[in-house]
């Protein structure tokens, strides 16, 4: 498709972006490091690390990595804790010695926990001890040699620290029992690492800096392949947009998203890092008074989200109270943006939400609105520089403007494959470097581009990817059970939620029972919130359960 919307960038915005500018993340942070070295580049629960202090603390993580745990180059290394300060002191530790990051979900089951090491081949695990017991029930079955595990306030100055990790562990009780016999501390990992030497690596735009878990289209979480090309093409795309509008060393941005998720980890963690930006890192935003209370201590600049996130604020008190005369940036990303939740955040804020769009395979950013939206317009914004949109049919075809098919997506950004999945990459990724996004929608004539539905059966909690076919399986597991299909349903808090049809095979199966076993079984936000037990489910003449059919007819039941 031609370019139609390149006539619509804002000013100053170019059509291309040269990502030659960077060899790697490793050369960005680097960078960043000599240019702000005395401002401040991320805050938790009241203590900051300055750029200078992240570089000298990384570069004793990534020392540790190479000399203790023996790590070469292209090593994985998995990161499983929610937003700390230690996560970009790992993080930039890991791609400095040019080892690439996994990130897991700090909430995920022994189960999933399990299947992301194997299938990534991680040597090293940084785990916040909060998840040390899942840890310890996987281990039996993964090949990971060094464990090193920290407490939530390790890098809080004294006393604060030992009083956090007091509270955290003793009064509150959030850390269950575990033993990994062997498992070095964070803070011991960084003394040995201040003893030695990193050794410098060269890093190259062909490099592997993630292995990004997503379920793509498919059940089983695969591991997205985003090169330090692609990702320094993402952060060069997203600061070309952002540019006209912040300013090199003075921008303060609320990451609440945790640092694990794609978007926040281009959109805050890298791309403000690259204007030696201040993230505020929000260790638990789902305790929405706490969180406006942080915010009320910092005049912050720019927020990302998920609607849910957006709605969750807007309905907390004292929000509306908070000052906004410094917020340029509210974007929303993850899930669709509500227009009720947009109008409200207008109206309370004075800023407008803007709507971005992304998978896990384009790192995340693919297209975005112009940042001087004067109101919502439920579209998914432009494609970025350096990026083509094309609407193309089930056969490949591309569609004119206005036409309705299916969302593929060109440009540097889009990962190389799956880890270790030709049959997978096979069927999203063409010869020719064309993404098949699963996701259906059109392109207006000015080049907007708006999502009509989604092509697979895929539920979007919260922003994360739900897959039917894994929670059907896990289910399947119990007793008892006969058949399964799970759907996503509406639910105004996060979007959608799991519903999960049931036939029994045991009479006496109770919802209780199974929701006791997803529990065990599945992360919180996969769990099927209603499960009703039905006589039989719906097929097709070829005997495949019609999930369509099931939510079509939730569907109806909720407008009627």
């Amino acid at each position: 498709m031609e370019k139609i919307w390149l006539k619509e960038y804002p000013k100053g915005v170019p059509a291309e972006i040269d990502r030659n500018q960077y060899a790697s993340l490793k050369a960005i942070f680097e960078d960043s490091c000599r240019r702000y070295a005395g401002l401040p580049a991320y805050s938790n629960l009241g203590a900051t690390l300055d750029y200078a202090n992240l570089e000298r603390l990384s570069r004793r993580f990534g020392a540790y990595l190479q000399k203790t745990a023996g790590l070469k180059q292209g090593d994985r290394v998995a990161i499983m804790m929610p937003n700390l300060l230690q996560y970009p002191v790992a993080l930039f530790g890991i791609l400095r010695c040019g080892m690439v990051a996994v990130n897991v979900n700090p909430l995920y089951t022994a189960r999933e926990l399990e299947h992301q090491l194997q299938d990534s081949g991680a040597r090293v695990i940084v785990i916040v001890e909060n998840f040390a017991a899942t840890l310890q029930e996987a281990l039996p079955h993964v090949d990971v040699k060094t464990i090193v595990t920290t407490q939530i306030g390790d890098l809080l100055p004294f006393p604060k620290r030992t009083l956090v990790n007091f509270v955290v562990k003793r009064v509150k009780k959030m850390v269950p029992a575990w033993r990994i016999p062997g498992a070095a501390s964070f803070r011991a990992a960084l003394a040995q690492g201040a003893a030695q030497t990193l050794d410098e690596v060269i890093v190259n735009h062909e490099d592997i800096a993630f292995l990004q878990y997503t379920g793509g289209t498919t059940g089983v979480a695969k591991g997205a392949v985003l090169t330090h090309g692609n990702m320094v093409a993402n952060v060069l795309q997203a600061s070309a947009w952002l540019g006209a509008y912040l300013k090199s060393g003075q921008e303060v941005i609320i990451t609440a998203l945790p640092l694990y998720h794609i978007f926040s980890l281009t959109a805050n963690c890298l791309t403000f890092m690259q204007i030696g930006g201040h993230n505020v890192l929000i260790t638990n935003p789902r305790d929405m008074p706490g969180f406006v209370k942080e915010l009320g201590k910092v005049k912050f600049s720019a927020i990302t989200g998920v609607n849910t996130l957006f709605n969750g604020l807007l309905h907390t008190p004292g929000f509306d109270k908070l000052d906004f005369s410094a917020l340029k940036i509210a974007l929303g990303g993850g899930m669709a943006v509500q227009r009720a939740v947009a109008a409200k955040w207008k109206e309370v804020t004075g800023v407008t939400l803007i709507e971005a769009y992304g998978l896990t395979e384009t790192a995340p950013a693919a297209s975005i609105n112009p940042l001087d939206l004067k109101d919502y317009n439920g579209s998914i914004g432009l494609p970025l520089p350096s990026t083509d949109f094309s609407i193309r049919d089930d056969v490949g075809k591309e569609l004119k403007v206005g036409e309705v098919g299916e969302i593929c997506i060109k440009g540097p950004q889009v990962m190389r494959g799956y880890w270790n999945r030709p049959d997978e990459t096979a069927k999203v990724l063409s010869a020719d470097g064309w993404l098949r996004t699963g996701d259906i929608g059109r392109i207006d004539a000015r080049g907007y581009v708006y999502i009509v539905d989604r092509k697979k059966d895929m539920i979007l909690v919260s922003g994360f990817n739900v897959y039917p076919n894994e929670i059907e399986d896990v289910m399947m597991m119990y007793p008892g059970v006969r058949e399964v299909a799970a759907v996503g349903v509406a639910d105004e808090h996060s979007g959608e939620v799991v519903k999960l049809f049931v036939v029994k095979k045991d009479p006496t199966l109770t919802v209780e029972a199974l929701k006791e076993w997803a529990h065990k079984e599945l992360t919180g936000y996969k769990r099927p919130k209603y499960i009703e037990f039905r006589d039989e489910l719906p097929k097709s003449n070829v005997g495949k359960i019609l999930r369509r059919e099931l939510r079509e007819a939730e569907l109806k039941k909720q407008q009627h």
